[in-house]
């Protein structure tokens, strides 16, 4: 990791603000965090299409390569479930990770475009860590659920989440491949709500909604 990196990770985790940032008439801003590649903005995008008002509301992109999303995008949504109507500002933010190195992208693009990417995606992380810290007021925290859910990231982010007493809902993503281990995800995180579901193929989201209008209602 370096030491850039390091710095900017360790004041994240020092400064811990209350949770209540905003009025009660503001929407709440709810940061969807994880991973590179856990499945972020193709859950943004499946909320976008389930709830959002405007029907022509620009969806976000995704993409095979890790690090396709490098700033935050926020999107409004209304959520309606049993009988609660929860009014979100959505962030979908960029994966966070403890290195970047342009060498992992090199597959795929020229070493120009490959240090472009990574430039892109250490700025990326550091914006999400700032969101966190300071701008919103709960998390959904999505979790490949076909890899191993014990690592640095998962274990630092969750605790900053922890730390700052945000609320929180799991997302055990890609529940459609195989490999998938809910019971793993559950293991790893055993004080929060765990839904298992997959944001690509709608599997399960409406008890993500569920769970999200409960939470953050």
């Amino acid at each position: 990791m370096s030491q850039h990196m390091f710095d900017g990770i360790k004041k994240a985790v020092g400064k811990v603000l209350p949770m209540s940032l905003f009025s009660d008439g503001e929407p709440k801003r709810i940061g969807i965090y994880g991973p590179p590649n856990a499945g972020k903005s193709t859950l943004t995008n499946q909320i976008i299409k389930d709830w959002a008002d405007d029907e022509d509301e620009d969806l976000v992109d995704t993409s095979e390569l890790e690090h396709e999303t490098q700033k935050a995008q926020r999107k409004s949504v209304t959520i309606e479930r049993n009988d609660a109507t929860v009014n979100l500002d959505v962030v979908d933010t960029p994966g966070v990770t403890t290195e970047v190195n342009y060498e992992d992208f090199m597959e795929d693009m020229d070493k120009e475009d490959a240090v472009d990417r990574s430039r892109g995606a250490t700025e990326g992380v550091a914006e999400a860590m700032h969101w966190l810290r300071e701008d919103v007021d709960g998390v959904i925290y999505v979790i490949d659920s076909t890899k191993d859910p014990f690592t640095q990231v998962n274990t630092m982010l969750v605790g900053i989440i922890e730390s700052q007493d945000l609320p929180a809902v799991v997302l055990a993503n890609k529940t459609d491949l195989d490999g998938s281990n809910v019971q793993r995800v559950e293991s790893a995180f055993p004080q929060h709500d765990v839904v298992a579901g997959s944001a690509k193929s709608g599997e399960n989201i409406g008890d993500l909604y569920d769970e999200i209008a409960e939470k953050f209602g």
